[in-house]
């Protein structure tokens, strides 16, 4: 019930886009048009880009602008922090559960959503989903330092993991969700992408005019 809920979050901002040969990396400053290649290289390109990106935006944010929030009913840059490890935390183990699985590539072709869709709808803020309650940030984080060194701990384990594995056997690995059929390949670029939604976030958090200065 948990994984059909979170994907029910995470799939319900991709209906409305269809595939395109090129994605913008989640970097408003500085945006960078790349050709998504759907192999391992492109898979670790995008988890070092949107590692840079999130770090570039938190640190040295003091606890004041760590806990800062527009209104009362966004987040601040510390529940980001904290939904987006959680929610890689959650998703990896998925990826994991997934890949012990039998292969069942004979279910590839049920496949219609691209990489390059799963990117553009997860990093398109102007569609909203609220998170499940799995996934909801607590308040654990109330310094900066400690999150980043959670965030970091958590996606070595997730690179590690990817650069030992075999694209093709990813994608031999397919499994349903809410909106259809997706292998294990694009599961592990959703990690990423996630990461990316919720980097652009803390950007829109650090742009409000009430943001403090330090």
């Amino acid at each position: 019930m948990k994984k059909v809920s979170i994907l029910i979050a995470a799939f319900v901002i991709l209906t409305a886009f269809s595939p395109n040969d090129t994605i913008r990396v989640d970097n408003r400053e500085n945006p960078v048009e790349i050709t998504f290649k759907n192999d391992k290289q492109a898979l670790l390109d995008y988890f070092k880009e949107t590692n840079k990106n999130l770090l570039k935006n938190v640190k040295g944010l003091s606890s004041e602008q760590l806990q800062y929030k527009a209104s009362p009913e966004k987040w601040s840059v510390a529940q980001c922090l904290e939904h987006i490890i959680l929610t890689e935390e959650y998703i990896f183990g998925m990826v994991e559960k997934l890949m012990q699985e039998p292969a069942n590539p004979e279910r590839k072709e049920e496949i219609k959503i691209s990489g390059e869709d799963l990117i553009k709808g997860m990093t398109d803020r102007s569609n909203k989903a609220k998170a499940p309650e799995e996934i909801q940030p607590s308040g654990k984080y109330t310094d900066v330092k400690e999150a980043i060194k959670a965030f970091e701990k958590q996606r070595a384990g997730i690179l590690k993991y990817i650069k030992n594995a075999k694209v093709e056997d990813m994608r031999n690995h397919v499994t349903d969700s809410p909106f259809g059929a997706i292998d294990g390949y694009q599961f592990a670029l959703f990690i990423a992408s996630h990461t990316a939604r919720h980097t652009l976030q803390i950007e829109e958090v650090k742009a409000d005019a009430g943001f403090p200065s330090e």
